[in-house]
């Protein structure tokens, strides 16, 4: 039995050879040269090049389904608020053929206030006409001395004047009506221009 050099005695290094467990009775496993537990661990915990795969493959799916669900999402958006356009559009339409049919007696409410014959029941039922069409969106539009536009006045009587600059409504033969920014129909006016300069005046 050797020494160190500073006397202590070297202890015995055992090692089991044996290729039989002799507690289970099983054929040991031999190991490779040099690996110690602690690398066959480690080994055991780093993935495999399969693994990598799986979790890249599995990433990419989910990258896919997750562009899918927002584009469903998207045009389903674009769906509801097209449907939602559609009906207020068919709804404007069809309140706008109703409430052109009543215009001609809006207008024959509207002559009859003018002349002092609006009275009694009569009163209190085109009051409730025009509260309700009034409710529909239904508004009129035309005021004297305003400047004519085409694109909602429609010119029935046609005259200058010394007393204006630009082509003018001077007088309001029928309002006009519309419901939002849907014209139902022009006003009718009497329209003056400015008199034309006489020939030889300077």
């Amino acid at each position: 039995m050797s020494t160190r050099e500073n006397g202590s005695e070297e202890e015995p290094v055992i090692r089991d050879n044996r290729k039989i467990d002799p507690e289970t009775g099983q054929a040991r496993q031999p190991k490779p040269a040099g690996e110690t537990a602690e690398q066959a661990g480690e080994q055991a915990d780093q993935p495999s090049l399969a693994d990598n795969l799986a979790s890249i493959e599995l990433a990419t799916q989910l990258a896919e389904r997750t562009a899918d669900l927002q584009r469903l999402q998207a045009e389903y958006s674009n769906y509801r608020k097209r449907v939602e356009r559609d009906r207020a559009a068919v709804r404007e339409q069809a309140v706008a053929g109703a409430l052109v049919e009543l215009l001609p007696v809006l207008d024959d409410i509207g002559r009859a206030r003018d002349h002092g014959e609006l009275t009694g029941g009569f009163a209190k039922v085109s009051e409730s006409l025009e509260a309700a069409t009034g409710k529909l969106g239904l508004t009129t539009f035309g005021t004297k001395g305003e400047p004519f536009d085409p694109t909602v006045h429609e010119a029935l009587i046609h005259s200058y004047s010394p007393d204006v600059t630009e082509p003018t409504c001077v007088e309001i033969l029928q309002p006009g009506y519309r419901i939002g920014e849907r014209v139902l129909r022009p006003a009718r006016v009497a329209v003056a221009e400015p008199e034309e300069p006489v020939a030889g005046d300077n």
